[in-house]
C-alpha cells in the first residue's frame, strides 16, 4: 500500500513511490511511473538517446530548454546551473 497518494493521474503507484523515495521529484517520478504503466519498466530506460549530452548544448538552448518545462530563475543561471536543473528536474 503506498505511503502516499499520488493522485488518480498516476498509473503505476509502487514503482512511482519507489522513485520518490530514492529522491526524485513529484513530477519525474510519475512521469517516469506513467511511461512504464503503458509499456514495460524494463523498456523505459532504453527510451531517447537521440538527443547531445547537455553539456555539448549552448547555453542559450539549455535556457530554452529550461523554459519548455517550467523551471524558475533560468535566465540568470549560468551553464553549470542550467545543466543540473535540467538533470535534477
Amino acid at each position: 500500500m503506498p505511503k502516499r497518494d499520488p493522485g488518480p493521474s498516476v498509473k503505476d503507484k509502487e514503482l512511482y513511490e519507489k522513485l520518490r523515495d530514492d529522491g526524485n521529484s513529484k513530477e519525474k517520478s510519475a512521469r517516469i511511473a506513467n511511461a512504464a504503466a503503458n509499456t514495460s519498466r524494463k523498456s523505459v530506460g532504453r527510451k531517447g538517446g537521440k538527443s547531445p549530452e547537455y553539456d555539448d548544448w549552448t547555453a542559450e538552448d539549455l535556457r530554452k530548454r529550461a523554459a519548455e518545462i517550467g523551471i524558475e530563475g533560468r535566465s540568470k543561471m549560468r551553464k553549470d546551473d542550467l545543466i543540473k536543473a535540467l538533470r535534477s528536474h
